[in-house]
């Protein structure tokens, strides 16, 4: 499907089916999470973990980082911002309704969905609700023709609490997480820092998680995989003045707030909220930063909670 870009009042949409809804671009004045919020947490002294080169290895030491997000519709993770009074809409859930908050949610028609409408994959739906700065998220979404969604999962956080969801609840994440929490705005790069920790995806990961994820999708019991929520740590010494200024303030954060496995996937695959902004060229100078350059360090137990 071709996704026509519309610019207008400040705002682009992308034409989805007949439908437009415009892009999210920012936070609708709300911020997320707290402070002390483990999202805000710095890993700059956190101790090295002693299976940190077990865990680099399994990911892929020598493979390199891959921004998995661009200016194209296609790429990366899109939300959208919706008022405080947006109609709420029924969720059907199809695999964990069990561990999801139930609905209505205050999703917009033609809400905009990962990879396009006709997309296959994780197809998250993401809706940050001004006013009230609840995050509403589902996994696997499909919209239905009474305006209903259907949806494997779904979470609601409410950006003002450092509240977690249950342990061994999952989310519209793997690992029980916020998706939205862990994306990177181009609006971030405007004000010239981002300052939470960066959501990325491995190939394996063991049957345990450490907070804030609350859940596993693994039977692995190799102690050499990471868990779920694991931090990593772009070293200190690791040259960063040569970057383009975006890519620097990437890598910055990396640096200071680490990188946090939420999901398996692809290695070194970090996501971006979708923003036709994005220059490509520039995001795929990141693509040289090595898997080595990396250090898993501990920031909590493990926990294996079923």
């Amino acid at each position: 499907m071709a996704f026509a870009a519309l610019v207008g009042s400040g705002a682009v949409a992308f034409a989805q089916g007949g439908r437009q809804y415009p892009l999210g671009r920012g936070t609708g004045g709300c911020a997320v999470f707290p402070a002390s919020s483990p999202w805000h947490e710095k890993v700059t002294k956190a101790p090295v973990s002693p299976l940190s080169s077990e865990y680099i290895a399994s990911i892929g030491a020598n493979l390199d980082l891959h921004p998995d997000f661009g200016h194209e519709r296609a790429y990366g993770i899109p939300y959208a911002v919706v008022p405080a009074d947006q109609p709420k809409v029924a969720i059907h859930f199809t695999a964990y309704g069990s561990q999801s908050n139930p609905g209505p949610y205050p999703i917009p028609p033609g809400a905009p969905v990962e990879g396009g409408q006709n997309a296959s994959g994780d197809r998250h739906v993401l809706v940050l609700q001004s006013g009230t700065c609840r995050l509403y998220e589902l996994w696997e979404a499909e919209p239905n023709a009474d305006g209903s969604w259907s949806a494997g999962s779904g979470a609601v956080f409410s950006l003002r609490s450092t509240k977690l969801r249950p342990n061994g609840w999952t989310s519209a994440d793997a690992a029980g997480l916020p998706v939205f929490a862990g994306l990177i705005r181009y609006d971030e790069i405007q004000r010239g820092y981002i300052n939470h920790a960066i959501r990325f995806t491995v190939p394996e990961t063991q049957a345990g998680f450490i907070h804030p994820a609350t859940h596993y999708a693994s039977s692995s019991t190799n102690p050499d995989l990471p868990p779920m929520g694991l931090r990593l740590r772009l070293e200190a010494s690791y040259p960063i003045a040569g970057f383009p200024r975006t890519d620097r303030i990437i890598l910055q954060a990396m640096k200071t707030y680490g990188l946090i496995v939420a999901d398996n996937g692809s290695p070194w695959y970090f996501q971006g909220a979708t923003d036709p902004r994005w220059n490509d060229n520039v995001l795929d100078a990141l693509k040289s930063v090595p898997g080595s350059a990396f250090q898993a360090v501990e920031t909590g137990p493990i926990l294996h909670v079923g």
